[in-house]
């Protein structure tokens, strides 16, 4: 598996990963967002944005990219940075499949994305990163896996992603909504000649969300390697938005909150690697200082106050407006 590249890796940012969903399009669902990017978000200017963030991860030991068909222009941005850097052969690469981006690089969009997790859409999206990123695709997963979904039963695109494990690319999936415990056992039992699909799972676990914490554990505890997104809830944990309790916690530790909000996820036996969506580099360092950031039982044990229930987090992220 391409993920045992990261378990070999020393760096004390080898846990931490790096997502672009916030630099490869222009319109995302992350608060203060507007104040972090250019004002004229033109491809060429995300782009450069973006060669930014992979240029200062690289060089603080960061090793997983994790980008999506859905993701604007982030599968061409990270293919180009990966041409222009082959000295970084030690990353691992993750891509998804199953929303289609139809924002066309509009901020005021009616609609940014459509998902349907068909095996045509498969078919479609695998050829279009297939084409970006050649061999250097790592990892492919399902996106947005909810308990509803067809993907879950339809044995043709079980075995068609079969089909594409053995040709050497991790198949997983990552999950979203008041659900995720639930799509995340499902995908555990779905299997292909008697043998687990499925060798990655990627979910929303934050300080505010941890409803999915006992199902990712069983999946480390299946073999799976767990990915962490939205660590950060969205831009709710940071940047001025986050709880008092998280600021208080975050001064007494004599660090910032998103360091904490990070560093918390972090110190989850499970966690295999825990996303930053950083828009800045400024922003990707301070995430950064998570793996120096100890948090004591008191501390602990406020920051666990903070958790609100999943259908109500849920809908509030859903109320976040794209900007």
């Amino acid at each position: 598996m391409p993920f045992t590249r990261l378990a070999s890796a020393t760096t004390p940012t080898a846990h931490l990963g790096l997502g672009l969903a916030a630099v490869g399009r222009p319109a995302y669902i992350t608060l203060g967002r507007e104040a972090e990017l250019p004002g004229n978000r033109t491809p060429e200017a995300m782009r450069a944005r973006t060669h930014e963030l992979l240029d200062a991860a690289y060089a603080q030991g960061v090793r997983y990219f994790d980008v999506a068909r859905s993701y604007g222009r982030a599968e061409e941005f990270l293919a180009a940075w990966l041409s222009e850097h082959p000295e970084a052969d030690d990353v691992v690469v993750g891509s998804k499949w199953g929303y289609t981006y139809v924002g066309e690089w509009r901020t005021e969009a009616e609609v940014h994305e459509v998902k349907d997790h068909s095996l045509e859409v498969f078919e479609r999206q695998s050829a279009e990163s297939r084409e970006l990123l050649g061999d250097r695709l790592d990892l492919y997963q399902i996106h947005s896996l909810t308990p509803d979904s067809p993907a879950l039963t339809d044995t043709a695109l079980h075995e068609r992603l079969a089909r594409l494990a053995a040709e050497g690319v991790t198949v997983g999936f990552s999950t979203s909504g008041p659900a995720q415990a639930d799509a995340i056992r499902a995908a555990l039992a779905v299997t292909v000649d008697g043998e687990p699909l499925f060798r990655t799972v990627q979910s929303t676990y934050n300080l505010l969300e941890t409803s999915a914490g006992e199902a990712l554990a069983e999946a480390h505890e299946a073999g799976l390697t767990v990915i962490v997104k939205e660590a950060m809830a969205n831009g709710r944990l940071a940047g001025g938005q986050e709880p008092r309790d998280l600021h208080l916690v975050a001064e007494a530790a004599g660090t910032t909150p998103d360091a904490v909000a990070l560093a918390a996820v972090l110190r989850q036996p499970w966690a295999g690697v825990v996303l930053s969506g950083a828009a800045t580099v400024a922003a990707l360092h301070a995430n950064l200082l998570a793996t120096a950031v100890e948090l004591d039982e008191a501390q602990l044990a406020l920051l666990a106050e903070l958790v609100e229930e999943p259908e109500v987090y849920w809908r509030r992220r859903s109320e976040l407006p794209w900007q």
